[in-house]
């Protein structure tokens, strides 16, 4: 997504903060609140109600966007609370994709599919991680959570509506619901292809601001032998 369309999309977020704000509710309660609502989500989808899947995700989703916004209105944004959500994110895209996992269990391409996708987010946002912790700028690219995130609620959103009109017979154990594959295609592609681009523009940077490091280091001895120099044969 582009920077305009995600400043859009918290510009009309921010009504819904302010009402947070008006009824107390901290930045760490809305990002505990979040992560109850995508273990509902991820049990939902383990008994194959993706309706349901979609929105509880969804509001999971919407309170995750909401308890940074709340932290900077309110001026209580802390490297505390960053660790805090980050680690909730992560446990929220686990417990969607595993209650997926655990519906496709009969299904071995799909799981391995789902695996996929799994993987493919977390190195997204491993390689966002890495590129902070190394002092580097972090590389753009697809796939970042609110993109993952959009993909497959869509994908769990749709699937009721079409199961009934295209898997009223079925080859597999159970119906498999063809946005939901698709987007978990869409993930594991398009995720793992970004991972792998951000993880090597990432070495490059680390390869550059070392050659920098090494030539600003050389020409600052070479300084240091001139002035010796000039101070053991005055002019």
């Amino acid at each position: 997504f582009s920077k305009a369309f995600m400043e859009m999309g918290y510009w009309a977020l921010q009504p819904v903060a302010r009402l947070l704000i008006a009824f107390r509710m901290t930045p760490n309660m809305i990002s505990w609140t979040s992560l109850i609502f995508a273990i509902f989500a991820g049990l939902s989808l383990c008994f194959g109600h993706f309706g349901f899947g979609a929105v509880f995700a969804s509001v999971s989703f919407l309170l995750d966007s909401l308890d940074g916004m709340v932290a900077r209105m309110t001026g209580i944004a802390s490297d505390a609370g960053e660790v805090l959500d980050a680690a909730i994110d992560r446990y929220a895209e686990f417990f969607y994709l595993a209650g997926l996992i655990i519906y496709y269990r009969e299904i071995p391409f799909l799981v391995v599919l789902t695996l996929a996708a799994l993987l493919g987010s977390f190195m997204v946002s491993y390689s966002t991680a890495k590129a902070e912790a190394l002092g580097v700028e972090p590389p753009r690219g697809n796939m970042r959570r609110p993109e993952r995130a959009v993909y497959l609620t869509l994908g769990a959103l749709l699937s009721p509506i079409t199961i009934p009109w295209f898997e009223t017979v079925s080859e597999y154990p159970v119906a498999i619901g063809y946005p939901m594959v698709v987007a978990l295609a869409l993930v594991a592609l398009l995720s793992n292809v970004s991972a792998a681009e951000r993880l090597w523009a990432i070495a490059v940077a680390i390869r550059s601001k070392q050659s920098n490091a090494n030539v600003q280091a050389e020409e600052f001895v070479s300084e240091e032998q001139t002035a010796e120099e000039k101070e053991s044969f005055p002019t």
